[in-house]
Formats: structure tokens, C-alpha cells, sequence
């Protein structure tokens, strides 16, 4: 249970990307609420709807609406609620990432056509689409939040194609920050250590990483997602008014070693 705190009490916050309880989402969705701000989820289908209702319930939404990031349509849905709702945006955590499984499983160089380019539009481009509606409702600033993994920056078994993907998702997040950086919107990337979401289930052989990071980190132990939601609560508040184009490590060290 995180501790209740007032430091970003009237905030306004979407969080795209919750798949359950216990999805990294989720986690920045609990500790947001906990401190205060007000919040919009998503669910991406009606099949996920049953998931995601349970946490959007937890943390008092005061919006729930349908996204799938694919769908110019209901992201324009999205943000017109918003806009009706709030006139304005505070924040916005995007935390998806999807690659067709033989894609996935595979090696890079065998990755197809199509399943990079799926995995790019819905993994790094749907940050982009998802920034471009945000950025006319953060007149006042704003944060833009995004989930990465050290396999952007280091060759990590098993995570092939994604690390490509995420390295793509990471550069994005820089070049962001420098054209909103003028309107005080701030882009930063969260890269947690290995969590056991159903999202990573999907790697191949991921109780090795597991077991790898848990052995490997200075800390030698998992993250949780409540120490991502604590990281992702402090960036998206006024503590961290500097802080812009970085990636947050937040794995107990792992990613020195």
C-alpha cells in the first residue's frame, strides 16, 4: 500500500497502457492517485475491459474510456473527452508495447517486414501520435511519460526485436523533450528492471531474466511496480521541473553491472 500525499494534488493525468493489476501501469496509476492527481485510463479492448476496470475503480478515474492506439478515431475520442472534461492535461504515462510473437521470438535478423513495422507503429509511433494530441492541453507545461527497457541500450537475450524497438522508443523520448521542451512539456522514459507483467510473459525463456536480474542486481532483488509508479509520481510532479529527455532507471542497479 503507498502512502497517501498531497504533491500532485490537482493534476490531471492520462495513463494508457493498464492491462491489469499488476501491469507497470497500474503501478504509476496507484501512486498518482495516492498523491493526489486526477485521473483518465484506458482500456484497449472489451475483452480487456474486465482487467482494467478493477484499477480504474481502485484509483477513482474520473474518466475510462476505450483505446486502441491503432485507431486515430478513438484517440481523438480520447482527448475530445478530456478537453470537454478538463480543458487541459497535466501529464500523460504511454505504456505499450506489442510485436507479433514470432517476430518476437525470433532473431532480429530474421524479423519481418511487417512484424518491425507493427511493433514500431504500436510500440514508438503511438507515443508520437498520443504527444501530438497532448501537447495543445498542456498550454500551462506538462509531462509525457513513457516505458522503456535496458535492452534499448544493451543486447539482452531473448528480448530480439523489442530491443531495437525500445532503443527507437528512447531516441524518440529525447527528441521530443527538445521540440516541447519551449512549452515546459517534459519527456522522460522509465526503464524498470524485469517485472512479471503479462505484457513480458510473452519473452522467451523470461524466468531467466528473472533470475538473471534478481542474481545480477546491486540490490538482488525485482523492482515492483509500485517503486515504478513512486519514480514515475516524482517525475510527473514539480520536484523534478528540470528534469527532461532522460530514462529513469528504476532496477535495483541491474543496468551497471
Amino acid at each position: 500500500m503507498l502512502p497517501r500525499n498531497d504533491f500532485l494534488k490537482g493534476k490531471l493525468g492520462l495513463v494508457v497502457g493498464v492491462a491489469n493489476e499488476h501491469s507497470i501501469a497500474a503501478g504509476c496509476a496507484a501512486a498518482f492517485h495516492a498523491s493526489g492527481a486526477k485521473l483518465c485510463l484506458t482500456h484497449q479492448t472489451e475483452k480487456s475491459l474486465r482487467f482494467v476496470e478493477p484499477v480504474a475503480t481502485a484509483v477513482d478515474a474520473e474518466l475510462f474510456l476505450p483505446l486502441d492506439v491503432t485507431d486515430t478515431a478513438q484517440i481523438d475520442a480520447v482527448f475530445a473527452a478530456i478537453e470537454k472534461t478538463w480543458g487541459k492535461l497535466d501529464f500523460l504515462v504511454h505504456s505499450i508495447a506489442y510485436c507479433p510473437r514470432d517476430d518476437l521470438h525470433g532473431r532480429v535478423v530474421d524479423c519481418s517486414r511487417d512484424g518491425f513495422a507493427t511493433a514500431m507503429d504500436v510500440s514508438v509511433h503511438s507515443l508520437i501520435r498520443l504527444a501530438n494530441r497532448a501537447e495543445p492541453l498542456m498550454a500551462d507545461g506538462g509531462t509525457i511519460l513513457t516505458v522503456s527497457y535496458h535492452g534499448a541500450e544493451k543486447v539482452v537475450d531473448h528480448y530480439n526485436i523489442m530491443g531495437p524497438v525500445k532503443a527507437a522508443l528512447e531516441a524518440t523520448t529525447r527528441y521530443l523533450s527538445v521540440e516541447l521542451g519551449s512549452k515546459n512539456i517534459r519527456v522522460n522514459a522509465l526503464s524498470p528492471g524485469p517485472l512479471e507483467t503479462r505484457a513480458a510473459s510473452g519473452i522467451d525463456h523470461f524466468d531467466d531474466l528473472i533470475d538473471d536480474a534478481r542474481r545480477r542486481a546491486p540490490l538482488h532483488r525485482l523492482t515492483t511496480i509500485d517503486e515504478v509508479g513512486a519514480m514515475a509520481a516524482c517525475l510527473v510532479s514539480d520536484f523534478a521541473g528540470s528534469v527532461s529527455g532522460n530514462t529513469a532507471y528504476i532496477d535495483g542497479g541491474h543496468h551497471v553491472v
